[in-house]
């Protein structure tokens, strides 16, 4: 019997425990809720697990995101942030900076980035999830991450930001090798990384010449005091915009499906309301989902810039604080019965996309395209159905993100279905991961 299992405490990051992680958190929450904790990666960091402290600790200014505050060499600051983004120059963004670059930074994304734009691209939204389901509702089965959660997100944001679509094959296979977190070749991330840098920069300076209605105009355009991004800026930003808006819905529409297959009363209840006409189940429903078993396990890294306690920890300056913003939406403090997932849930004011300055600019996108996803799986695919047993599900080894390798289902095959489909190769295989340091 290990140290740890003689101790009581649960043993963290296995595949047992991507697969459930739910219990150990309830156990941190009890036993040891700010939790100084050696990572996969070989880095140390606190750990925050209940509701009240991970909302303080993700609004403290004492905070930092920037690297440079982490005590560790620089070979322990490398084993933090996205892949790749250090070596390829895209450390400038919104997940990597404090206020004032971040305030400005942030207020000239927003005036792109506007509620507007994202209801305006509903239609399109629409379009491609029919489109992708129509490749395969005639066959009854199908792979939901590989062939809808995965490509759904990717051909939204290349859309979005201007991404021409003959060279959207790319952006494809880049991000399938991001999302792998090292399970392709060696070195493959920070290639795929660089490259989608490379294409940004190119793609920024033909778009200041030749304005657009896209996303990456409107970048462009936005201006505060005078001030624009700079070309590497924009790059970043585009870059983020693209990593975190594309893994998140991945998993948003993959963890959500699954929650509804496993619970079948609250997916019939959503089924019938959605039959009769009325959306506030689904609106109050994603929210559920994210709360319950959300796209983001943990929320990006901070470092203490002075000595400060949470939760009773005294936390040392340049230490590396984690908010596990999976054990906070389940901490029964917070929500009555957490464990149950309730899709007509009230005052469910969950962490799942963060909280205070750095909460998350592309929400708005990924709740549109996540409530389009199912929506449409449950009316068009009415007796959807997991297609394996449940303990064969596998899960992405990453830290900061909580997904599924695949997703197989079945259903009666849809005898109606359209003939119109989202062209395409087939999407990068999603397979094997190692544990994400981002």
């Amino acid at each position: 019997m290990s140290e740890t299992q003689a101790s009581g405490r649960p043993e963290l990051f296995g595949w047992e425990f991507a697969a459930d992680p739910y219990p150990a958190y309830a156990w941190l929450r009890a036993h040891e809720p700010v939790r100084w904790t050696r990572l996969p990666s070989g880095v140390e960091a606190w750990l925050v697990t209940r509701y009240a402290d991970a909302r303080q600790t993700l609004a403290d200014p004492r905070l930092s995101k920037n690297p440079v505050h982490h005590a560790a060499d620089e070979a322990g600051r490398s084993r933090t942030g996205i892949p790749g983004e250090r070596s390829a120059g895209l450390m400038t963004h919104l997940l990597n900076i404090d206020p004032p670059d971040h305030t400005r930074l942030r207020r000239l994304v927003s005036k792109a980035f506007t509620p507007r734009r994202v209801a305006q691209f509903a239609p399109r939204v629409q379009e491609l999830t029919d489109g992708l389901i129509d490749g395969f509702a005639g066959r009854g089965e199908a792979d939901l991450i590989h062939e809808f959660a995965f490509p759904l997100p990717i051909y939204a944001i290349c859309d979005l930001l201007g991404v021409p679509r003959e060279d959207q094959d790319d952006f494809r296979d880049w991000a399938g090798m991001m999302i792998r977190h090292g399970g392709g070749p060696r070195g493959g991330v920070a290639r795929a990384v660089k490259r989608m840098r490379n294409y940004l920069a190119e793609l920024i300076h033909r778009k200041r010449a030749d304005l657009g209605d896209d996303l990456i105009s409107g970048l462009i355009r936005a201006s505060d005091h005078g001030e624009h991004l700079t070309e590497d800026e924009a790059a970043a930003m585009c870059f983020v915009l693209l990593f975190a808006g594309f893994e998140t819905t991945v998993n948003l529409i993959g963890n959500g499906t699954l929650a509804l297959l496993r619970n079948p009363a609250e997916r019939a209840r959503l089924q019938q309301a959605l039959a009769d006409g009325d959306e506030a189940l689904l609106d109050t429903g994603i929210e559920e989902l994210l709360r319950y078993d959300g796209p983001v396990e943990m929320a990006t890294w901070r470092y203490a810039t002075e000595p400060l306690r949470i939760g009773g920890a005294d936390i040392a300056a340049g230490d590396p604080v984690l908010v596990v913003l999976a054990a906070a939406d389940r901490d029964p403090e917070r929500f009555r019965d957490p464990d149950r997932l309730d899709l007509a849930r009230g005052d469910n004011q969950h962490l799942g996309y963060g909280h205070g300055i750095h909460y998350c600019i592309g929400a708005p996108l990924a709740r549109l395209e996540g409530k389009a996803a199912l929506a449409t799986l449950l009316t068009r695919l009415p007796d959807l159905r997991l297609g394996t047993g449940p303990r064969d599900l596998r899960w992405r080894g990453g830290l900061i993100m909580r997904g599924l390798r695949t997703l197989p289902v079945e259903f009666t095959p849809e005898r109606t279905g359209r003939d119109e489909k989202v062209s395409g190769p087939p999407f990068p295989d999603t397979g094997t991961d190692e544990a994400s340091t981002m």
